[in-house]
């Protein structure tokens, strides 16, 4: 199995302004200076944490998914993170997951973050998505998924590599870092968390702390406050030797998620 290289793009945002942002973000992406299979935006990257949904969504195969398939095509790497989308009557924090192939796939985030009110606006997501990237398996989520680790758990070992793409406030940073771990250490996989960084247009600061964390728990990467790129590459061997060393997974308890 090949080592996999992932690009972590910590940024801050410019509040409700897809253009600005995906212009942003087109030159951040050309300033990579070595191939990368993918790389990783935060979540809502084209406008910030927004509930004003009716004025920013956009319908699929408009302007936020086009610019990830050009991307992607462009960069010969996946490149995913999420958008305010409007899908029939319904408003979704949805993922999009851009292969240079052209094939695009979305995941829904679950989990709505009641304490600002998304689960009024959109609708929450039923499947998780996972997808597979010179043959390692790659879970995306959102941000508020981390608090919740049963929809995140790794049955069987289905899936190497766990995503969090977010805007999670500095103020629960503590949170941020500590369950980024955990959900490292009980998945036995890598785990991957790219949050923003700056002011929005709330005036809720996000810290960044965007990271990189291994199967044991131990961070690999980590940034805060300030704007970074960040290229890793992951080793797949050294995942498959502490999984045989440690096959923790033998012994987890069988469930079923209620939808």
């Amino acid at each position: 199995m090949q080592d996999l290289k992932i690009t972590l793009i910590q940024s801050a945002l410019h509040w409700e302004s897809t253009d600005a942002n995906l212009a942003m973000f087109e030159e951040k992406i050309w300033q990579l200076k070595e191939q990368t299979d993918i790389i990783v935006l935060p979540e809502m990257f084209t406008t910030g944490f927004s509930m004003n949904a009716k004025a920013l969504a956009e319908p699929m195969n408009f302007k936020a998914m086009r610019w990830l398939k050009q991307q992607a095509a462009q960069t010969k790497a996946v490149v995913t993170g999420s958008v305010i989308i409007r899908d029939g009557n319904r408003y979704y924090n949805r993922l999009f997951w851009a292969e240079p192939e052209g094939y695009i796939s979305y995941y829904d985030k679950r989990h709505l973050f009641r304490m600002a009110g998304e689960e009024q606006v959109y609708s929450g997501g039923e499947k998780k998505l996972i997808k597979e990237v010179k043959g390692w398996k790659v879970c995306p989520l959102i941000c508020y998924d981390l608090r919740f680790p049963v929809w995140s758990r790794n049955v069987n070992n289905e899936y190497d590599l766990l995503l969090y793409v977010a805007n999670w406030p500095a103020a629960r940073s503590s949170a941020w870092k500590v369950l980024l771990q955990a959900r490292a250490v009980e998945n036995l996989c890598y785990v991957a968390g790219v949050n923003r960084v700056g002011n929005d247009g709330n005036n809720h600061y996000y810290s960044g702390d965007s990271a990189v964390i291994n199967y044991k728990g131990e961070v690999l990467f980590t940034e805060a406050d300030k704007e970074v790129i960040h290229t890793h590459t992951l080793n797949y061997e050294d995942l498959k030797a502490f999984r045989h060393k440690f096959p923790a997974h033998l012994d987890a308890d069988n469930f079923t998620i209620n939808l």
